[in-house]
């Protein structure tokens, strides 16, 4: 495993860091997220999406349906990308961004990183 970039965005007060690694297999995936957890352990989400050869998966973490892990998924399907993982950490600043706004700053996070 090897983290490529990072990025951050901020979306009326709540920050969203991200981060691209390249991946061999699962395992990585979960060390990496527990690193994460134990970096980050005040944020509020820690939302992600990888692609290993035909597998892939998403993770929402408790954003509502398809405003996290999805759009980050679509960044990755979109740039071709393989053996990859985004993670994008927020930290809610106070307001509450609305499902559009929310798929976007995912979306922009994870496009930041490419």
């Amino acid at each position: 495993m090897e983290k490529i970039s990072e990025s951050i965005v901020i979306e009326k007060k709540s920050k969203f860091y991200g981060y691209r690694y390249r991946i061999e297999n699962i395992e990585e995936v979960s060390f990496i997220i527990e690193e994460l957890k134990k970096e980050h352990k005040k944020a509020r989400h820690i939302c992600y999406a990888y692609k290993i050869g035909n597998l892939e998966r998403k993770n929402e973490d408790k954003e509502p349906a398809n405003t996290a892990g999805k759009p980050i998924l679509d960044v990755i399907n979109f740039n071709n990308l393989d053996n990859t993982l985004i993670v994008v950490v927020r930290y809610f600043g106070g307001t509450l961004l609305g499902r559009g706004l929310l798929t976007r700053t995912y979306s922009k996070t994870a496009r930041e990183l490419i």
